[in-house]
């Protein structure tokens, strides 16, 4: 039995590292896909007012759901591409170690979603809930995959701890229209910023 499982492993572990070139292809497009979304979403409560707890759960709650069908598609066509296994053992792997994150965030949403009567007035500690377990997932990922996930995981939870003390001796900046703007820049900007560079390494390498 622990023949099976340690073998198991090593296999896990030489499989993740012989496709890391493979993951790090297909994580440009996807953070710059997501990215994209992400941006775009921020600026549509310029035109529409999202700013009760309920309202504003469910819209980004959505923007989550498009930005996780986009990346699902994009990932399952680059699997197709190289001829590999979609949903094989290192994919299911880096899917657990991202689970814990996302299922925090999810529930601490849902929340939101049924209590928006007394949680309304809280709607900025949303944002960066959600952007501190999105690092949290991201970190522990990045032990199955490149190390720039890791320290990508590291740059959402240290800002995201840093923007809460910042909001929570900062009247002003506990607001819908700063939790808007925080949610663009996290889950829109950094995205962007780092699929580019993922992009413009990658097209480096290749080119040498």
């Amino acid at each position: 039995m622990e023949t099976n499982w340690a073998a198991e492993h090593l296999h896990t572990i030489r499989t993740l590292m012989e496709r890391s070139a493979l993951y790090r292809r297909a994580l440009a497009p996807v953070t710059i896909v997501t990215g994209s979304i992400g941006l775009l979403a921020s600026i549509v409560p310029c035109f529409v007012k999202i700013q009760a707890g309920r309202a504003f759960s469910l819209f980004w709650i959505g923007v989550a759901l498009l930005a996780v069908l986009a990346s699902f598609l994009l990932v399952r066509r680059q699997a197709l591409k190289e001829a590999e296994p979609f949903w094989s053992l290192p994919t299911r792997r880096v899917s657990q170690a991202l689970l814990p994150g996302f299922l925090v965030g999810l529930a601490v949403g849902i929340l939101f979603v049924i209590d928006s009567g007394s949680l309304s007035g809280a709607v900025w500690v949303l944002p960066l809930v959600w952007i501190v377990s999105y690092g949290c997932a991201l970190h522990a990922a990045g032990f199955f995959v490149q190390r720039g996930i890791k320290l990508f995981g590291w740059a959402f939870i240290l800002a995201g701890c840093a923007m809460l003390f910042a909001c929570a001796f900062t009247p002003q900046l506990r607001s819908a229209e700063v939790a808007h703007y925080l949610m663009g820049t996290f889950f829109g900007v950094f995205h962007l910023a780092y699929g580019t560079y993922l992009y413009f390494t990658e097209k480096g390498k290749n080119a040498a």
